[in-house]
């Protein structure tokens, strides 16, 4: 059990039996009156944030959140599915679950998936991924004004905005996070 007064950003607990991560907080003494905790916490599953008061006294269970990182084997319509490399244990995800993560995860890459009481909620590629130009258009000779940039299709058919100078069959480094070409693929 946790007190609203031990709240610190990052940490999980549960509330109406529902997982919640703490965003921000801020300890209140007024003048007048007792003291509160002024939260604002995101609900882990529907990503819902909210912000409360809650009485520093306050008890809550804390959320045990399991993260794995688990390896994409493939998908079959609207599930895919992902290996346990320590078990060989396969986990099929939903579609809905998987976000921004199905535009950067290719088979045989891994991804770090979260869960909550043995069920996923989350899935999250690599912060940074190398990946193929499938299709762009050629970049026109002369243009050389700064940031041009143009659109590329890679392997797993998310489009990026690239600079004019890449061309098909390039290699280029990918941020998931803000799905921003970094620059070319060291490998």
């Amino acid at each position: 059990m946790i007190t609203a007064g031990d709240f610190r950003k990052g940490m999980t607990f549960e509330l109406d039996g529902e997982p919640n991560v703490v965003v921000d907080f801020q300890h209140v003494k007024p003048g007048k009156g007792a003291a509160f905790v002024r939260t604002k916490y995101k609900n882990i599953i529907t990503g819902a944030i909210r912000e409360t008061a809650f009485n520093p006294t306050e008890k809550f269970n804390e959320a045990r959140i399991e993260t794995r990182k688990m390896t994409y084997l493939y998908n079959d319509g609207d599930l895919f599915y992902f290996m346990d490399p320590e078990s060989f244990e396969q986990i099929p995800v939903g579609k809905d679950l998987m976000g921004d993560a199905v535009k950067y995860i290719r088979e045989n890459d891994e991804a770090t998936l979260r869960f909550y009481e043995n069920s996923c909620f989350a899935v999250e590629p690599p912060n940074f991924v190398d990946l193929t130009v499938t299709e762009t258009e050629p970049g026109i000779k002369g243009d050389t004004a700064t940031n041009v940039t143009k659109a590329a299709t890679v392997e797993t058919g998310a489009v990026i905005q690239v600079p004019i100078f890449i061309e098909e069959g390039e290699k280029i480094q990918i941020d998931t996070r803000t799905g921003e070409y970094l620059g070319r693929s060291k490998e």
